[in-house]
């Protein structure tokens, strides 16, 4: 795992082989910043990392100065793989989750300014996650939902998409929730 850019710019870790996770290409990710540097705040922004993986995208985002960064991660090689990295660093961001997504949306009571989700691409209750994400309130007025799905999944209808932009096999679509809500 490679972070791109900020103040750990060019940092690998080894992941090790029994993780389970398919972590964001560098290719999508490094695209997908390129996207959100031109519309983030970075170190004015909460985010939150729903299904970490690798923590990847967390340590991106902590990378790039972002204020408070969650990630919600159940698999317990995962979490301790993101702590390893977060020891190496030395640091205390981000807040590390050990649990099932499903419950932290429907529990926590926390808005984000940025919500990356990357789900398993199979798993049976992915079309649901956005809804789920806007009845509960975690995204703030004005904040970004990053959702990353396959090429089956289509999310133009939904009310709050704005866009979705492909990069090789990776798909993100791009959700925001209006300023006055």
């Amino acid at each position: 795992m490679r972070i791109i850019s900020g103040i750990y710019r060019r940092r690998r870790f080894d992941v090790p082989k029994n993780i389970k996770a398919r972590p964001t290409t560098d290719f999508a990710r490094e695209n997908l910043f390129n996207v959100l540097n031109n519309t983030i705040d970075f170190e004015e922004t909460n985010a939150l990392d729903l299904f970490a993986g690798t923590g990847a995208i967390s340590f991106e985002l902590v990378s790039r100065g972002c204020k408070k960064v969650v990630c919600v991660e159940k698999e317990s090689l995962h979490i301790n793989f993101i702590q390893k990295v977060k020891t190496e660093l030395k640091e205390d961001n981000p807040l590390v989750i050990r649990g099932d997504v499903f419950r932290y949306i429907d529990s926590s009571r926390e808005k984000f300014d940025l919500i990356f989700a990357d789900p398993p691409y199979d798993l049976k209750e992915l079309a649901t996650i956005p809804d789920k994400i806007f009845e509960k309130g975690l995204l703030a007025p004005g904040g970004l939902l990053v959702f990353e799905h396959g090429k089956g999944n289509s999310f133009s209808e939904h009310k709050y998409f704005i866009e979705k932009r492909v990069y090789g096999s990776v798909n993100f679509s791009f959700f925001q929730l209006p300023k006055e809500e």
